[in-house]
């Protein structure tokens, strides 16, 4: 398709077309994709009962303490509208702010290729041909797909979005339906019970360790959560940002949470974890008969084109933003005459076809994705978080403003907003730690050559590269990209 470079539209100038209920669709479509279909045997894997439900409070407490972040910076600091890597450039530099970006930007791409290879893996329990999503037939047809998709977002943003959100209302039918059905007709307190420990011996240690297990998988499944504050130029009003993001999280933490315990009512623990991928189509199927598992199957690949799409959308946005901000080259800046960041999201659909290639060399390739994806994820959220409490803490004066009250500092984040921050942080270094350093090790083998970008970038504008501090974060990156090669070529780090 012929493209046109032009100028883009500030976010000064945007179209403010998008409701609070478009926004919320945004957020809903992002977070309820692929995560979502394979929860049962996920958590089966690693979990009993009592250790998924408190997984799902810390991880509910902790992303909603994200939420109120997300959704202080973005009344505190307006300006900052470029999306969450915007908060690490203010807070810790041009070059972590990229860091950011691109670790967003990337975590988002090999989420997309978790969408592709469930496709596959659901296709495969009909012709298997497809496998687990991993074969070569598997990544042509992927490959496709995943082309003709950037065909169709060419075409504009706009007409995305609302296609988005039809999407978002037809893919949760089939979930309400599985939770409510499930839960009157599937329910087996006999086998509820049995679930408790998953199997294992009940110990504070083993439960630990199980709830460890699930940080990854609860993280995938809420990534998107920032989804309004990316596309904050489309808002209507700036409060419907975080009304938005806010509700779209809390409807979405309880669809999460009744799936993984209405599947461990259905069936006992030992049977999820043989359970093909998409899983959720295996327990309806157990419940209700064979068009439980059809219904669930069709929902899948209804969810999962209509959160590609989010996460297409958004990526590139992100991408073309870090360029504009000056911390990307030029060139990704240049857009269609539809408006849509054209070379942003070649380079976006590009990446998504390296690990659509990298999946058949992996053993799982639907876990190895949906982990590195989630680990890419921490640095952005942990940037973010931390501004917060870094920007809450130097505005903090002793004399309160006179308009807001006591409880909130002067142009600073309220006493509310202060412990939100402090929580997210603590959270997102948890997170960090039941990563483990395999993927942290991974990540810095993506962080690293992409440096390439951001000096071409600063050098295209004649600014200065590395500041000493950064320098450091340069080796320190290049010593893990080199440890990942190593740990990949001995073992030791496995896809």
């Amino acid at each position: 398709m012929a493209t046109q470079e032009q100028e883009r539209p500030t976010k000064a100038q945007g179209d403010g077309t998008l409701s609070v209920i478009a926004l919320a669709g945004m957020v809903i479509g992002s977070m309820v994709g692929a995560g979502v279909f394979s929860l049962p045997r996920n958590f089966a894997s690693g979990a009993g009962v009592i250790a998924t439900v408190i997984a799902w409070v810390v991880a509910g407490v902790g992303m909603l303490m994200l939420v109120f972040v997300f959704q202080a910076l973005a009344t505190h600091r307006p300006d900052l509208d470029a999306g969450i890597f915007a908060y690490a450039k203010a807070g810790f530099g041009n070059y972590l702010g990229f860091f950011s970006a691109f670790g967003y930007w990337a975590s988002a791409c090999v989420g997309n290729v978790t969408y592709w290879v469930l496709i596959g893996s659901t296709l495969g329990s009909v012709l298997p041909a497809f496998g687990d999503g991993d074969t070569l037939l598997s990544v042509l047809v992927s490959s496709v797909l995943l082309w003709a998709f950037h065909l169709f977002v060419l075409r504009g943003t706009r007409n995305a979005a609302v296609l988005n959100s039809i999407v978002t209302v037809a893919k949760l039918v089939p979930i309400l339906l599985f939770i409510i059905v499930g839960a009157v007709v599937g329910t087996n307190w006999e086998t509820f019970q049995l679930n408790l420990w998953g199997g294992a011996e009940p110990s504070l240690g083993e439960l630990f360790g199980q709830v460890r297990s699930t940080m990854l998988i609860t993280v995938f499944v809420f990534l998107g959560v920032e989804g309004a504050t990316v596309y904050s130029r489309y808002a209507r009003r700036r409060e419907d940002i975080g009304r938005a993001t806010v509700s779209g999280f809390l409807g979405v933490l309880a669809v999460f949470a009744l799936v993984t315990l209405v599947s461990f009512a259905a069936l006992p623990a030992q049977d999820l974890r043989g359970l093909r991928q998409p899983s959720m189509a295996g327990v309806f199927g157990e419940v209700v008969g064979p068009w439980g598992t059809v219904l669930i199957n069709v929902g899948l690949v209804v969810s999962v084109l209509g959160a590609y799409l989010a996460w297409t959308l958004m990526s590139s946005e992100v991408l073309f933003e870090a360029a504009r901000q000056q911390d990307a080259p030029r060139f990704l800046t240049r857009v269609n005459r539809h408006g849509t960041p054209w070379v942003a999201l070649t380079f976006t659909s590009g990446l998504i076809q390296v690990f659509l290639v990298i999946t058949m060399f992996s053993d799982d390739a639907l876990t190895s994705m949906l982990e590195l994806c989630s680990s890419l994820s921490l640095i952005p959220y942990f940037l973010t978080a931390l501004y917060a409490v870094q920007y809450g803490s130097r505005r903090w004066s002793a004399r309160a403003h006179p308009d807001l009250g006591a409880d909130v500092p002067s142009g600073g984040l309220s006493r509310g907003q202060m412990v939100a921050a402090v929580v997210a942080v603590v959270y997102t270094v948890f997170l960090v730690i039941a990563a483990g350093p395999q993927y942290l090790l991974l990540s810095f083998l993506i962080y690293a050559p992409a440096t390439i970008l951001y000096v071409i970038a600063r050098r295209e504008r004649s600014l200065r590269v590395f500041t000493p501090a950064e320098t450091v974060l340069l080796v320190v990156s290049v010593l893990g990209a080199v440890a990942a090669v190593i740990g990949l070529a001995t073992g030791f780090v496995t896809l």
